[in-house]
């Protein structure tokens, strides 16, 4: 069985945490903890986890980091580091990282760029970009988590910031049933947060993988599927990625609880593998752990 490290695992307890998002998401609107997540992982192969963080309301930002730090100095060997959410273009984002920096288990920051109240370009604003280069200085690197019709704009802060490592989450929140060709762009919908073209989507990804400091996390796309979806539904989005990243550059991520929108994380596990079962297995153990294992330094 191939040894799977998780670069996206979210927890939450609603008692702790004011996760503002999930009001709109039923399904989500309840606590998961841990005890949840490795009964979710029980025998898909996962040995180890990042935490990634959950976009709680502002208050709760830095209890979140005090929390899952308490996880990750656990005597259990699965949470072993995290990426916490800061905004690299707010005022107090040098003293965000003063206060943390003694903490081992922070591996990188994530602001979600995607929300609709995140104005476009946001990402490329001299206080962002500032903010961006001091994770650099630091070692640590930024998670993208953009709208794809903005990955243009990701491109230009990665070609600006090349000191910074950078993580392309959810295969760039790409929808894939545009990517397969299953799905026009839907111009009606009132929410256009996921809304992009398939030309635009590939030109943003291979113009990224060309960037020797971006990675791509394999994630995200399982939350989209619908009825009657198989491994060939997302077939396209993956082998895209992989393409253009280059199998050095990509990471798995299972995005639990949010990947049980679509699947269980154990079905987009067993998936993922059937999608790349024809490729060498040296360039699956680099998806599935040892890109992981070298870029977050575990």
């Amino acid at each position: 069985m191939l040894d799977i490290i998780d670069t996206h695992q979210h927890l939450w307890n609603l008692d702790r945490l004011n996760l503002p998002w999930v009001e709109a998401v039923p399904a989500l609107n309840r606590s998961f903890e841990i005890s949840n997540y490795l009964k979710a992982a029980e025998n898909s192969g996962v040995t180890r986890t990042i935490y990634m963080e959950v976009d709680a309301h502002p208050d709760d930002k830095q209890k979140e980091i005090d929390d899952m730090t308490l996880y990750c100095q656990a005597d259990s060997d699965e949470m072993l580091g995290m990426v916490v959410s800061a905004d690299p273009g707010k005022p107090g984002f040098a003293k965000f990282l003063d206060t943390n920096s003694s903490n081992p288990f922070i591996k990188g920051v994530r602001q979600v760029l995607h929300n609709p109240e995140q104005a476009p370009k946001y990402c490329l604003t001299p206080e962002f970009v500032q903010g961006i280069r001091a994770l650099g200085k630091r070692g640590l690197l930024f998670d993208i988590c953009i709208r794809p019709a903005e990955l243009h704009d990701a491109v230009e802060l990665c070609r600006q910031v090349p000191e910074t490592t950078f993580v392309l989450d959810h295969c760039g929140n790409a929808d894939p049933y545009v990517v397969n060709g299953h799905r026009k762009i839907d111009s009606s919908s009132s929410d256009t947060t996921f809304v992009h073209s398939k030309e635009s989507w590939q030109k943003g990804i291979f113009e990224l993988g060309e960037l020797d400091n971006v990675y791509c996390k394999i994630s995200g796309i399982i939350a989209h599927v619908e009825t009657g979806w198989n491994a060939c539904t997302l077939a396209p989005t993956v082998d895209a990625c992989i393409d253009a990243f280059g199998e050095d550059r990509v990471v798995f991520g299972g995005d639990w609880p949010v990947c049980t929108l679509g699947a269980s994380l154990s079905k987009w596990i067993a998936t993922l593998k059937e999608i790349v079962s024809n490729r060498p297995i040296v360039v699956q153990e680099k998806l599935f752990s040892l890109n992981a294992k070298r870029r977050y330094q575990l």
